[in-house]
């Protein structure tokens, strides 16, 4: 089954400023434990034929301190504007069903807590980041402009390992409301990406 998603994203997380498991996921995370909300506006794609763009999903999950430990819980949002078609399929390719980059990180999920539709509103607003998802997940961040910096270009990340792209926007949250699946926490920072491109 092919298919291709290109999109942006928003993700905050419980650690604190800057997350250890985005600079390489065998690093421990700033607390005992790392929960993470990632949202994804998909602005174009199919999978199998079937147009997915204008979709959005929304993933949460509870891991160890050192994510490469494995026992991963994860949680998910479909917008309740998918056809059962959409859904269905979107499913798989988040849940790593279908290859591309969440296939890779389906080994280390030991319990999948819940699948949900659900209203679901992302909004980019410049460095200004808002997810809201239902009555469950309500978050903005904000991307970090370094002090001193004129152009007002925020600082990126590199050549990281992160299933959504390599090249990371740092950001921060400024104000997180999160509580679904049993999966609760505040996040403190985050990251976004302007443009990702999956194919699997």
């Amino acid at each position: 089954m092919a298919w291709n998603l290109k999109g942006s994203y928003a993700e905050t997380c419980s650690c604190e400023l800057m997350c250890p498991c985005n600079l390489s996921l065998d690093h421990g995370a700033t607390y005992d434990y790392c929960r993470a909300t990632l949202a994804f506006d998909i602005r174009q794609g199919e999978v199998d034929g079937t147009d997915v763009r204008g979709r959005r999903v929304v993933t949460i999950i509870d891991t160890p301190k050192v994510m490469t430990d494995g026992n991963w819980r994860l949680g998910m949002f479909v917008d309740d504007q998918a056809s059962d078609e959409q859904f269905d399929k979107l499913v798989k390719v988040f849940g790593g069903q279908l290859g591309g980059p969440m296939a890779a990180l389906a080994p280390l999920v030991a319990e999948v807590v819940g699948v949900d539709r659900a209203p679901i509103e992302i909004r980019d607003d410049g460095l200004r980041h808002s997810v809201r998802v239902g009555d469950a997940i309500d978050f903005e961040v904000e991307d970090i402009v370094p002090f001193g910096k004129e152009d007002g270009q925020p600082v990126r990340f590199d050549g990281a390992f992160h299933p959504v792209a390599p090249n990371l926007t740092m950001a921060e949250a400024r104000r997180s409301r999160i509580d679904a699946f049993g999966i609760r926490y505040e996040g403190r920072t985050g990251v976004s990406i302007a443009e990702f491109s999956w194919a699997g």
